[in-house]
């Protein structure tokens, strides 16, 4: 896990070394153990290492392979790096390291593009050919790992966040409205390739990019995930599909114990991190690190889970931390972790993961965590109400108790400059859920969440708060082999038993009842959800700082009605309006744009 940038120049001038330099300079905090640039005419690449596996010099990126005339910058983790390296000596490879890095730069020189379908694991990476002045970026097939990038008509641009990108200057910051719209509609998801500014785009999951020496590009689409009945699994008793995804999951979490360092894992005391910490102890892990979260209550509201989290490390035996964040640093920390956002996201639990990570990082490098489940096994809400939807009815029905706010009710929020004169994010939904590949209409939406909503939401959010502590963290229910598995289960199986009935049921004997039976619970960060005191001094100074009414984003009125009774209005999924209002300006004003 690490921190990669570069730039490549399309007008026939060397790279800007010094921008890469401060490029790079801004992800320090992803790789904390080391720092490499390398510069040869049109192109720069910069790095930023957080040692996990390989831990010497031999290790270091950028990672130069004169024999096959590559250089390589790579962020994350692959997996089966071991396995394909014997394979790849086979065909007579030689390697100079023990990293999953070079693995990449011969796996690439081996299968050419089709070597990201050999690669089992979490990744952003960008392979420059010395001989043909190609660029080739890619990205895993869940978006776990990020890469934005900044293209003009004179060079490319790339980096593992967005504020990096901007270090290197010349970026175009002003605020894309279409991606303002989705803000907005789409639970505060800006989906891949746009961001929030018109200047910065990102690689979407699941893509190779070979970018040629004149600016060209053509991207290739490597992974889609079928959420449709498979034939050969049609009489599969619904004890068969708990056994089969039970067995996926445990080869998932093994997967991600290699490192050379020791990982530990992010227990919140719900049924998907309590079954990655029952796997492991099954599997003969011993004295397993494990890391709860609590906060003070606020406005009748619970703020820890330590019952259900401290209940599953007792029976697994792990060295458990219960980390209490005191009421003084979730305020200073809430601006840190605005700050550490690559977009603006929304989500409470950001800076319950920011803080959780601050502790964590000081005990391991490496975490797993359970993120992801409710996405591709049906555990939220709203996907119940869609059960007993005509699929030609899947687009209304999913937007109706997804979005935030539809298209009508837009113009009560933005003033007029800042409204589209379409409804994007509904054309968005449509297309989406009008390719083949999903059955019904809860395969439809569950598609869409695992391939979009999860990826520039909970993914990113992990990524981002982990990462600003330089701590890795891996998401076992996101192995890709898994979520196929996941895509072929009938949806009746995935709702029952209030949601992720066929995890539930496949758990039943792994992890205690009382955690299978609770109440889902969340990150819980009241203050945040039930704003006031300093937390409601610290929205309406962000909306009516100076730069907030020069922009003049919000309508005054809708505004000012919100300030005056700060949490009575409420999101489609219960989130606080005038959170996601103030959130956006608080990203804005931090980084200075828009």
């Amino acid at each position: 896990m690490c921190g990669l940038a570069g730039e490549i120049r399309f007008d026939g001038r060397s790279a800007d070394v010094a921008a890469c330099s401060r490029i790079g300079g801004c992800l320090q905090h992803r790789g904390p153990d080391g720092d490499g640039i390398w510069a040869h005419g049109p192109v720069a690449l910069a790095h930023r290492r957080l040692s996990i596996i390989d831990l010497s010099v031999a290790g270091s990126q950028p990672m130069v392979d004169p024999a096959l005339g590559l250089t390589l910058v790579f962020n994350g983790c692959i997996y089966n790096y071991q396995q394909l390296r014997a394979e790849l000596e086979g065909h007579g490879h030689h390697f100079f390291s023990t990293s999953d890095t070079e693995v990449i730069a011969k796996g690439y020189a081996e299968w050419g593009l089709d070597c990201v379908d050999h690669f089992l694991g979490m990744f952003a990476f960008a392979i420059y050919e010395h001989r043909s002045g190609r660029l080739v970026l890619g990205r895993d097939r869940l978006g776990i790992k990020p890469l934005y990038l900044d293209q003009t008509p004179d060079r490319l641009r790339f980096a593992s966040t967005l504020p990096a990108l901007l270090a290197g200057g010349g970026t175009d910051t002003s605020i894309d409205t279409t991606a303002l719209a989705h803000y907005l509609s789409f639970h505060s998801v800006v989906p891949a390739p746009r961001t929030i500014l018109n200047g910065v785009k990102k690689l979407p999951p699941a893509t190779v990019r070979v970018v040629e020496p004149d600016g060209t590009f053509v991207d290739r689409v490597y992974w889609s995930p079928d959420f449709s009945r498979d034939p050969d699994r049609a009489m599969w008793t619904s004890r068969e599909w708990e056994e089969a995804l039970l067995e996926s999951l445990r080869v998932a979490v093994d997967r991600r114990m290699v490192a050379d360092v020791p990982v530990g894992v992010l227990l919140s005391g719900g049924i998907d991190s309590s079954l990655v910490v029952a796997l492991l102890a099954e599997a003969g892990q011993t004295d397993l690190k494990t890391f709860s979260i609590g906060f003070d209550s606020a406005g009748g509201e619970s703020g820890d889970e330590f019952e259900y989290s401290t209940l599953v490390a007792q029976r697994f035996g792990t060295d458990h931390h219960r980390i209490k964040i005191d009421s003084s640093r979730l305020l200073p920390g809430l601006d840190r972790c605005v700050e550490a956002m690559s977009e603006p996201m929304v989500s409470h639990d950001c800076v319950a993961f920011y803080l959780l990570s601050e502790d964590v990082a000081k005990s391991v490098k490496v975490v797993q965590s359970g993120q992801g489940a409710d996405e591709v096994l049906g555990g939220y809400d709203w996907y119940p109400p869609l059960a007993d939807v005509p699929r030609e009815g899947a687009v209304e029905a999913y937007s109706s108790v997804f979005f935030d706010r539809r298209w009508a009710a837009m113009g009560s929020v933005l003033n007029r400059e800042w409204l589209l004169d379409s409804d994007a994010p509904t054309a968005f939904i449509t297309e989406g859920f009008g390719r083949p590949g999903a059955e019904t209409a809860v395969d439809a939406a569950l598609r869409n969440d695992t391939t979009v909503m999860l990826v520039d939401d909970p993914v990113k959010r992990v990524d981002n708060m982990t990462m600003a502590w330089g701590l890795e963290a891996r998401v076992p229910f996101l192995d890709h082999e898994l979520v196929e598995l996941a895509g072929r289960i009938p949806p009746e199986l995935k709702l029952a038993d209030g949601g992720k009935g066929v995890l539930k049921r496949a758990s039943r004997g792994v992890v205690p009842d009382e955690v299978i039976d609770r109440t889902k619970g969340y990150f819980p960060v009241p203050a945040i959800r039930q704003l006031e005191g300093p937390y409601l001094d610290r929205v309406r100074d962000a909306l009516t700082d100076p730069r907030a009414k020069e922009r003049g984003l919000f309508d005054a009125r809708t505004v000012d009605a919100l300030l005056a009774d700060p949490n009575r209005t409420r999101t489609t999924l219960g989130s606080n309006a005038l959170w996601q209002l103030a959130l956006l300006e608080m990203w804005l004003q931090h980084h200075d744009v828009g």
